[in-house]
């Protein structure tokens, strides 16, 4: 009996554990793909104009400056709401 108990308290942290590690592993991915897509539509369009290779350049820093600023936000609301939860 007792050990049910602590079987069901590690799976319950488990998924929890769970839980909140996908919540950075989802931005670290919307990070990416933002680079990526920018990217691509630099070199889609570079190729579109003829202006080769300033427009990849130009969105691949957009669009990392982008997902990073993104990034930064959600992480620090992430903390703030955490800190809330634990005071409140």
């Amino acid at each position: 009996m007792q050990n049910n108990k602590k079987n069901d308290n590690w799976l319950s942290s488990l998924a929890k554990a769970y839980q909140e590690l996908n919540v950075y592993l989802s931005l670290g991915v919307q990070l990416a793909v933002t680079m990526v897509v920018m990217f691509f539509l630099g070199k889609f369009l570079d190729e579109k104009l003829n202006t080769s290779p300033f427009l990849v350049i130009g969105f691949s820093l957009f669009g990392g400056f982008a997902g990073t600023y993104n990034f930064i936000r959600a992480v620090n609301e992430i903390s703030k709401k955490k800190r809330e939860e634990k005071k409140g």
